[in-house]
């Protein structure tokens, strides 16, 4: 009986966050400032993530020059900034990432 009130509770865990946006959608505005604001979200997300998967290695921070995953991040980065389109970005990245691991 509790792995099923576990499996209930873990549904409306899930559920109930992505249930009331829609239900609450006609009740009240959002300001303009917050819209504005949440649209960064997921920049910020991933930009947090990435950083983190990029810069530590072995559990301490690593920016030298045979860290492959910093320089592939940053080689996309700059395709990103320069082309703004997205699979040319992803493409950078792991072409210069598969480069570097074939070089070293």
């Amino acid at each position: 009986m509790n792995e099923w009130l576990l499996i209930m509770l873990m549904a409306a865990v899930t559920f109930i966050p992505r249930y009331l946006p829609f239900a609450m959608a006609g009740k009240f505005r959002i300001s303009a400032g917050l819209e504005q604001a949440l649209a960064f979200v997921p920049i910020a997300v991933l930009t947090a993530i990435i950083t983190q998967t990029a810069l530590i290695r072995n559990g301490s921070i690593d920016v030298s020059f045979h860290n492959y995953h910093a320089l592939a991040t940053l080689a996309a980065f700059i395709a990103a900034v320069w082309t703004r389109h997205l699979f040319l970005t992803i493409a950078t990245g792991l072409i210069v990432f598969a480069l570097l691991r074939l070089l070293a």
